[in-house]
């Protein structure tokens, strides 16, 4: 069941939360499509700047838009006057005059780790021309030194202008979709080339969620280090050399002077 469903929606009350978090007994239906219009607004005006997730919170005349992506002082411009700019865009066309607009603007602590991210990084390298087996190789390399522990991407359609469309895929790792305490992030788009349209898969395995506290204890229990000895085998650790240096007596040397 979990290679046939959108990881993300197989995770949601587990491991994912919701990307529009509020509650409406009424009018639910043009909220709800008020939201996927400020995202694909927000997508397609802020390109540039990598985005890895956009989330909706509201409250009774007030809507909160958490922004995260890679290059944030391309979306806050010089002395946030692109920021302001966006905000006129949205109440305009899709706010009513009364309700109350904040963006909140995130970094993404490790980029190559967001699947959204390297979505755009494969689409941006095809609409130049780029070769697909190129570009996949090169974004996995960028995603597993980046500390992942499993990446599959998916590429669909009219490859390096080929006339018979196909798919390919590459994987490196290991990507245990059925498990659910698997973080697993998962992101789609579509590249358009001069050939056609081009779809795009991409997975990160990034570990699972309940070994936090395993790593947290790894952390502050730090290994002892171990030097040999010279005509020893045995590893003697650092603790143990320091206590028979402080316990062995000191030996005085006499030089001889000669005339």
């Amino acid at each position: 069941m979990g290679k046939k469903i959108n990881p993300r929606v197989f995770r949601l009350g587990m491991s994912e939360s919701w990307r529009s978090r509020w509650f409406a007994s009424k009018d639910y239906a043009e909220l709800l499509e008020q939201d996927i219009k400020i995202r694909k607004f927000l997508t397609k005006e802020l390109r540039e700047a990598s985005l890895d997730r956009i989330e909706i919170e509201r409250s009774r005349g007030e809507i909160i838009i958490n922004i995260t992506a890679a290059k944030p002082g391309v979306i806050i411009g010089r002395g946030g006057s692109s920021v302001e700019d966006i905000k006129m865009k949205v109440r305009r066309k899709f706010l009513e005059k009364n309700t109350k607009l904040q963006i909140n603007i995130t970094e993404v602590s490790v980029p190559n780790l967001s699947a959204n991210v390297i979505v755009q990084a494969i689409r941006e390298d095809l609409e130049k021309r780029m070769p697909f087996r190129r570009t996949m190789k090169m974004n996995i390399d960028k995603v597993m030194k980046a500390g992942a522990k499993g990446v599959k991407i998916m590429v669909a359609g009219r490859l390096n202008g080929a006339e018979i469309a196909r798919t390919e895929k590459l994987t490196q790792g290991k990507i245990p979709l059925q498990t659910i305490r698997s973080n697993i992030d998962y992101s789609r788009g579509v590249a358009q080339t001069i050939y056609g349209v081009i779809g795009l898969k991409v997975w990160i395995y990034k570990g699972e969620y309940f070994d936090k506290k395993a790593k947290e204890k790894e952390a502050t229990q730090a290994p002892q280090k171990t030097v040999k000895l010279f005509n020893k085998e045995k590893a003697v650790s650092l603790e143990s050399l320091t206590k028979q240096t402080a316990k062995a007596p000191v030996k005085k040397v006499e030089k001889k002077v000669t005339k």
